[in-house]
């Protein structure tokens, strides 16, 4: 399939996100200018709903004839969770309703893209990252890199569809100690558990992840899009029962006494202390 890019480019409409393609396979990579952690900020999240958008209905020439993505990020982050100068400005509630639509759509549209994603998890994915990673198809994990949903601990339901993938992939026990206390999954045990499919060094991530989309876009590629459709409906389940009640929890807790002590306690470097308010 060839070892540089066919083809490259970037997206007016998408400022974080750019595509290149080597052969069957196209790669998506996060860079967000604003933040070398790719942290989740209005343009990022925008742009996560432009990319699934994209992937979902293919209507770009270099998703012709695509078979596999891959979505990584650059340098040492995959996604390391929201901006939180980006929180305060989120507690209108016209602000808020455009939130959780596209985020709901995110989500939704990241599920209904009939091709395969492999996520080159070069680093953290926190978050909404976490979410987005543990929806991809494949996991190749560098061997530093977690997976962390520290929703609960800004103060926040766990929304982004953390609620209802956690306990899919590891039980509902499992779920609720690392959703509730904020607990990384680490590399090695995410290999455990079946969730990575490979771990490695930081620098050896993007090479791994496109071995594993050769691999599957070497197979037949209806049967390959078919079989991903039909495992997903399973993750629809889970989401149709959880999805729609976390973000409905979570969006009042942006105005919450204990969310903007999050925060403050963030920029201030110490422990926040919740009041239940």
């Amino acid at each position: 399939m060839g070892t540089q890019p066919r083809s490259s480019r970037t997206f007016p409409y998408m400022k974080t996100i750019s595509l290149a393609r080597t052969g069957y396979v196209v790669t998506a990579t996060i860079n967000n200018p604003n933040s070398p952690m790719n942290a989740v900020d209005e343009q990022l999240h925008h742009d996560f709903g432009e990319l699934f958008r994209m992937l979902k209905i293919g209507d770009d020439e270099l998703l012709d004839g695509a078979r596999v993505i891959v979505l990584t990020g650059s340098g040492r982050a995959f996604s390391a969770g929201g901006d939180m100068a980006w929180f305060p400005e989120l507690r209108s509630p016209d602000r808020l309703t455009r939130l959780r639509r596209e985020g709901k759509q995110i989500i939704w549209d990241q599920l209904d893209v009939e091709i395969p994603i492999v996520c080159g998890l070069n680093g953290p994915a926190v978050g909404l990252g976490a979410s987005i990673a543990l929806m991809c198809d494949v996991i190749v994990m560098a061997e530093t890199a977690a997976i962390i949903d520290p929703h609960v601990q800004v103060g926040l339901v766990a929304g982004d569809g953390g609620a209802a993938i956690w306990p899919l992939l590891l039980g509902p026990m499992a779920a609720k100690r690392h959703l509730l206390l904020g607990d990384p999954l680490t590399a090695v045990e995410a290999l455990r558990l079946g969730v990575a499919a490979e771990i490695c060094p930081a620098v050896d991530v993007g090479a791994g992840a496109l071995r594993w989309a050769e691999r599957i876009a070497a197979q037949a590629p209806l049967a390959v899009q078919g079989t991903k459709i039909a495992v997903n409906q399973q993750l629809k389940q889970a989401l149709l029962t959880s999805f729609d009640v976390s973000m409905a929890l979570e969006m009042p807790c942006f105005n919450s006494a204990d969310h903007a002590e999050a925060v403050a306690a963030f920029v201030e470097k110490r422990t926040p202390k919740f009041e239940g308010k």
